[in-house]
């Protein structure tokens, strides 16, 4: 099994090719350059430097959301126009659960925290239980405070990472009372290796969809859709005192 793995759902670019025994090969940036400039010509360096050709994979697995509205379209139509193309399945992966999936077994509690802006995050939590990775709750969009209290509640000792945390690390510090420690720089941010890893997995359990099927998912609205959505609300209670 060969799987073709793409991460743009944030800063970090990432293309891997993974197969059920090991990273074969991987190219990740954390540069100040846009996906669309940097995430075909890495995909080209990694398939010639491996001399793979993409007709031999077995799927292509991307990170589907959330995160960076811009960089989860250029993902999604990156792996949906190979998937068309080259008539192979798409493995979705909820971007957090991608993250999360950087950290080998421990027995801390896995948040990850990806800034979704105005005091929210797209987090979510992680456990491995008899060395298995277990969701134990689904990602979403929330307030800080609100992931924070519920690991308080938790009582148990947890590891953050994602490019969340310089952000709100202040209030991490301020706000947990539970022991914390931040990952390893290294596992801190989105890598295709581990998309293409956890995409093993659903590989196996027949997880996948058609090129043509898939879509990204954002949890949240767009900046653009949340404004509109305000200047409606404002013209109707305009309309409304008329």
């Amino acid at each position: 099994m060969k799987i073709l793995a793409i991460d743009s759902s944030g800063l970090v670019a990432s293309v891997a090719i993974v197969s059920e025994n090991e990273l074969i090969g991987e190219y990740t940036i954390n540069y100040k350059k846009t996906h669309s400039q940097t995430l075909l010509p890495m995909l080209d360096a990694v398939v010639k430097m491996l001399e793979v050709d993409l007709k031999d994979i077995d799927a292509i697995a991307v990170a589907m959301g959330p995160g960076s509205f811009t960089g989860l379209r250029i993902g999604s139509s990156t792996a949906k126009g190979l998937g068309l193309a080259l008539n192979k399945p798409i493995i979705e992966i909820p971007t957090v659960d991608g993250l999360a999936y950087n950290i080998g077994a421990t027995d801390y509690i896995i948040c990850p925290l990806m800034d979704a802006k105005r005091n929210q995050v797209y987090t979510g939590l992680y456990e491995y239980i008899d060395g298995e990775f277990q969701v134990v709750k689904q990602q979403c969009a929330v307030a800080l405070t609100d992931i924070l209290d519920e690991i308080n509640a938790k009582g148990k000792k947890v590891m953050f990472l994602g490019d969340g945390v310089p952000v709100y690390q202040k209030q991490i510090a301020e706000y947990v009372k539970v022991p914390y420690v931040l990952s390893q720089i290294h596992l801190a941010r989105q890598r295709a290796g581990a998309i293409g890893a956890l995409a093993c997995r659903y590989y196996e359990d027949g997880k996948m969809v058609t090129a043509r099927d898939h879509k990204p998912e954002y949890l949240r609205l767009s900046q653009a859709e949340r404004e509109l959505a305000e200047k409606n609300r404002a013209n109707q209670k305009l309309s409304e005192k008329e």
